[in-house]
């Protein structure tokens, strides 16, 4: 951990004048910038670390919910395991040394200089950091992080972790309504927010949201009131215009989607055969046996989902399929081994046309309008209000094939089979007397599939993997697990090597952190109590 603190250190010095004047108030530079009043210099870079740290990471998560599964047989990751690796652990490196004391700086900045649209943003974005980090690892170092006279940086558990995002979006939210400041035009933050342009408006929502979300990971506890999360979505995102996305611009290595052909990360990733089934009416419970007539483009097959062409690489015969995690392509037909997510053969980073989120200058989502209505769905579900669960199943169904149609290479017949699917009383119920949980749980893996990775692998591990086997219809788990589970599927991710293992052991040991099976052991969040 103090490796990181210290490199952060010098990272920040980059941006801010502070250490100069502290020690030595001649020489300022009068032309330059003085960063402590500009937090504009910050946010950017900030935003832009956030999501490839997600990118990054959701690569493994991905795999373990079987987003995608790697063309390897017997995938490490494909197979649960979480090996010693800096590989794995972005989001830790992001959070600890991207953002870390950047983004102390840019809300001390944004006090300074008055600027409380930058202090509620910055507070926003670091329990974003928090909630995705803990999501992803479990404990994590938070109370003791930025202080640099430690040595050894004791990890807190999710139960303390949690009421910190709570209180840090709270404290968002007043500052973005503060009025005694400067506003969003003249603070800079207009040009410096590559989410909401600087909408106050919007960060609140997405503040919401983010509270949603932290709430509703405790549907296993005594504590949870699915109330409160359906007071909080209904505060938040409005529609598909209040997406938090990232944008990019596409045109080198440095400004591109990291999930874009020319990063070229995920060239060796597949669909899955289960994200398949959810799209091509295969699987039992989104699918409509009247509506299984000829299709004109999958002929004798069942009704597709719309988004099935818009989402998904179709194979070099034209056919849509997927891997199963943990085989590999071993033995496939080449004409039958589904193209990589740019629509190319192998690991080609030729891009024939864009697939869905993986273009180059794709936006990237963080939040999105459909993941918080099956939040909200699935809270009133448990709540017993199934109508408004079946009300913002609906809406969150109709938003999502609205976003994907941006990416559909034939939008007539996108629209032709929309229509038909939002009739189809089977998958898209009129009473509440046809909704399901299962409906409710599979339609937002397919929402928030390819970006969303640690909402659905925070879902997954809420319901133990589908053990009971009436949540994920045909979700199984690789078997056998890799060796060093211990017949135990991953439920966390191992704090990132070259910080925690190198330089933080001692507090490292007193979580089992170096037992071979430490990824396995099961979050807070999810046990029931």
């Amino acid at each position: 951990m103090r490796k990181i603190l210290v490199a952060s250190l010098i990272a920040a010095s980059v941006f801010s004048a502070s250490g100069c004047k502290d020690y030595l108030d001649v020489n300022t530079n009068p032309n330059g910038p003085d960063a402590l009043l500009q937090p504009e210099l910050f946010l950017p870079q900030i935003q832009s670390e956030m999501a490839v740290a997600v990118q990054w990471d959701g690569r493994f998560a991905g795999q373990y919910v079987q987003n995608w599964a790697s063309t390897a047989a017997d995938n490490a990751i494909d197979l649960h395991g979480n090996p010693l690796s800096d590989t794995y652990a972005q989001l830790w490196r992001a959070v600890y040394w991207s953002m870390g004391y950047n983004l102390s700086d840019m809300i001390e900045s944004g006090e300074r200089s008055k600027k409380y649209d930058f202090v509620g943003v910055g507070h926003i974005m670091r329990a974003y950091g928090w909630q995705s980090l803990t999501d992803y690892h479990g404990p994590i170092i938070m109370t003791e992080a930025f202080n640099t006279d430690k040595r050894v940086f004791n990890f807190d558990e999710q139960n303390v972790v949690y009421p910190e995002v709570k209180r840090l979006l709270e404290e968002g939210i007043r500052n973005l309504e503060r009025t005694d400041g400067l506003d969003a035009a003249t603070s800079g933050l207009n040009k410096g927010d590559l989410i909401y342009a600087g909408n106050r408006d919007r960060w609140k929502k997405f503040a919401y949201g983010l509270m949603a979300i932290n709430a509703h990971r405790l549907t296993n506890k005594n504590s949870y009131d699915p109330n409160k999360v359906i007071e909080y979505v209904d505060l938040s995102l409005a529609s598909n215009a209040d997406n938090a996305m990232i944008r990019f611009q596409g045109e080198v290595s440095a400004n591109t989607n990291f999930f874009g052909p020319i990063r070229n990360n995920i060239a060796s990733n597949r669909q899955t055969d289960y994200i398949v089934g959810l799209l091509d009416g295969t699987n039992p419970t989104l699918r409509d046996g009247a509506l299984a007539e000829a299709d004109p483009v999958f002929t004798g097959q069942h009704l597709k989902d719309p988004r099935l062409t818009a989402m998904l690489a179709p194979s070099p015969d034209g056919q849509y399929r997927g891997i199963r995690a943990g085989k590999g392509i071993v033995g496939i037909p080449a004409a039958e081994v589904p193209n990589n997510l740019w629509g190319s053969v192998g690991t080609s980073t030729a891009q024939p046309r864009q697939i869905y989120i993986f273009g180059n200058a794709a936006p990237f989502p963080l939040m999105t309008y459909s993941q918080l209505q099956f939040i909200k769905a699935e809270a009133a579900w448990i709540a017993g209000k199934h109508d408004v669960a079946l009300d913002a199943y609906t809406k969150g169904v109709t938003a999502h094939i609205d976003f994907s149609r941006a990416y559909a290479p034939d939008p007539a017949m996108f629209d032709q089979r929309k229509a038909a699917y939002l009739a189809s009383e089977e998958i898209m119920p009129k009473t509440t007397a046809g909704l399901t949980l299962s409906k409710i749980m599979l339609q937002k893996y397919i929402a928030t599939w390819g970006w969303g990775f640690l909402e659905t692998w925070s879902d997954m591990r809420r319901y133990h993997y589908n053990q009971d086997g009436e949540v994920y219809t045909n979700f199984v788990l690789p078997s056998p697990l890799n060796v060093a589970n211990q017949g135990v599927p991953a439920y966390r991710a191992r704090p990132r090597y070259n910080s925690e293992y190198m330089w933080n052991q001692e507090a490292l040991r007193a979580l089992g952190g170096n037992d071979e099976n430490y990824h396995t052991y099961e979050t807070w969040f999810s046990k029931h109590e």
